[in-house]
């Protein structure tokens, strides 16, 4: 394997062995290969859309492979696996749709290669064999590293971008111009000959998309939640039943605040959920108790001496203890090997272990941090405080 995609990579130049994450070189490999998939889907994608035609169940399908394979949100090689196999099947859909888009405008498809004509292999073994011949090692050997570098950092802006689309679509905002960038930089990095200033401005044109796709997040969560309002949020124990939500997926807290209510569980956030706080339509359940837990690398200390359950929404899971295996769930695009996956956000497998958990014995000393300085909150008082400064 060979890794640079986040800052804490080993010795800061990249993991070749395990990742300093806890991804394992398989898991590695593969995600490699889902990306290259996702190049060959884009390259009729992209194509189909500028002939008039494009799939929703395409362009959802893509941002979600490209989510995850960010760090810390998919290590279950048997569900990249699973991943790799639909993206085949989409891209197959995909040609299908820029064939029929071609005949439909009289116009001769282009005879594409590179990713376009990858076929997977059946086996895991075949598909990891696969991963490993269009890894970054070996384009760094073919290309050069300047090159390589500069098509590595418009890929993970994509899956930045991936990241907020996702999180919009799912509360039922989507910019097909988004979709379309998508596309177009995926088909970009597929194709050959790419120079240096070419990389550089459609990664900056990444940064400009990116910057719409956050404004998207933040009009389908306030949209849904309420704009967020300054918040004390309790930073100590409760004492009861305790369900642990982790990662950014509001929905998912929502769900689990709506299925515990009356249940006698009290639910926490943790990590980057904490600003959940400062939104009305989350803040109004009085079982959201507090935040219980530092950064994300703590994790699995501060999970092993949580008393109830954890659910992980989105990425920043460690390699669970065993000591809190049979208590920790996924959902979404998070998976681990041995961790129960929640489908169709049916959270009872969840509540259940929350129940059968000790839960905390007694409160904690009142301790709060306050939360709820959104963009709307801070511009509500922007004349009050430039007054005060003068």
């Amino acid at each position: 394997m060979f890794c640079y995609q986040c800052e804490q990579t080993l010795k800061g130049s990249g993991c070749t062995q395990r990742g300093i994450c806890g991804k394992d070189p398989d898991t590695a490999v593969l995600q490699d290969l889902l990306i290259y998939a996702t190049k060959g889907i884009s390259q009729y994608a992209h194509r189909a859309r500028k002939l008039g035609e494009s799939s929703r169940d395409i362009d959802v399908f893509t941002i979600e492979a490209l989510f995850s394979t960010i760090t810390n949100v998919n290590f279950d090689p048997e569900r990249v696996k699973d991943l790799i196999m639909v993206a085949y099947d989409k891209l197959d859909k995909a040609r299908a749709m820029y064939e029929n888009a071609c005949k439909k405008a009289r116009v001769e498809p282009e005879d594409l290669d590179g990713p376009a004509r990858w076929r997977p292999e059946s086996s895991m073994q075949g598909l990891i064999r696969q991963g490993e011949d269009i890894g970054i090692d070996k384009r760094k050997k073919a290309l050069g590293d300047d090159i390589t570098g500069l098509e590595e950092l418009l890929t993970y802006g994509l899956k930045g971008v991936a990241a907020y689309l996702d999180h919009a679509q799912i509360l039922g905002k989507e910019d097909d111009k988004a979709y379309a960038f998508i596309h177009e930089a995926l088909d970009f990095i597929a194709g050959d000959g790419l120079t240096i200033d070419d990389l550089v401005g459609m990664c900056l044109r990444c940064g400009e998309v990116n910057i719409k796709a956050m404004e998207l997040l933040d009009s389908a969560n306030t949209g849904t939640y309420g704009d967020p309002v300054p918040t004390k949020v309790r930073i100590e124990p409760v004492k009861g039943k305790a369900i642990l939500v982790s990662g950014h997926d509001l929905k998912d807290l929502e769900e689990i605040l709506k299925q515990t209510q009356g249940k006698g569980i009290n639910v926490y956030t943790h990590g980057e959920m904490l600003p959940a706080h400062g939104y009305p339509g989350l803040k109004k359940y009085p079982h959201l108790v507090g935040n219980y837990g530092g950064a994300w690398q703590d994790q699995r200390r501060e999970f092993d001496r949580f008393p109830g359950a954890i659910l992980m929404t989105t990425n920043c899971i460690q390699r669970p203890k065993k000591t809190y295996m049979d208590r920790i769930f996924t959902s979404g695009l998070v998976a681990w090997p041995g961790v129960l996956h929640i489908k169709n956000h049916d959270f009872s497998p969840v509540i259940d272990a929350a129940l059968k958990a000790e839960g905390f014995k007694e409160d904690g000393p009142e301790k709060y941090i306050t939360v709820g300085f959104g963009h709307e909150a801070v511009l509500s008082v922007a004349p009050k405080i430039i007054d005060l400064v003068k």
